[in-house]
């Protein structure tokens, strides 16, 4: 979706993000290499710096980690230097209602706004859903909203992308 409105897509997952995904898929789909290990520092960057970055789906435990500062992923790394550039970054939590409940959870979200992150979460973007069952809810993922937001965020237009 976000290609057809213009964007060049990169993929960065966390080391545990990559069973759950057809990394050559993706590869093939974007035309860039999905990342999850920093590069050694002799080697040039395979992606284009970030102009906007979507974390979706942000995990119960990307959101606190990140909340906290800690950068022990290439994920992570980016994710905290994000704030620091003032890099337009939407986050898109995927969690159940008992991780929800976890008072640092919130307490994340709220640090994560603060500091200019555009956290899409609550029951107005979807409705938690109870341990065991995420699977059964991704289609109710708010991918479109996603979007949406990323396309009215103070970012260059696709067109301006390098």
């Amino acid at each position: 979706m976000a290609q057809a409105d213009g964007w060049d897509v990169c993929v960065i997952t966390t080391p545990q993000g990559t069973a759950f995904m057809d990394i050559p898929a993706v590869e093939a789909l974007t035309g860039h290499v999905v990342r999850s290990q920093y590069k050694q520092p002799h080697e040039a960057d395979a992606l284009p710096p970030p102009t906007a970055i979507i974390v979706s789906p942000a995990t119960f435990n990307t959101i606190n980690k990140w909340a906290a500062g800690i950068s022990d992923t290439l994920a992570l790394g980016l994710l905290t230097e994000a704030i620091g550039k003032h890099i337009p970054t939407i986050a898109v939590p995927y969690t159940n209602r008992a991780h929800a409940a976890h008072p640092a959870f919130e307490q994340s979200i709220k640090h994560l706004r603060s500091w200019g992150v555009t956290v899409l979460y609550g029951n107005d973007v979807y409705p938690l859903h109870e341990p065991g069952t995420g699977t059964q809810n991704l289609h109710r993922y708010p991918w479109n909203l996603t979007l949406q937001t990323l396309n009215n965020l103070n970012t260059p237009t696709p067109q301006e992308h390098p």
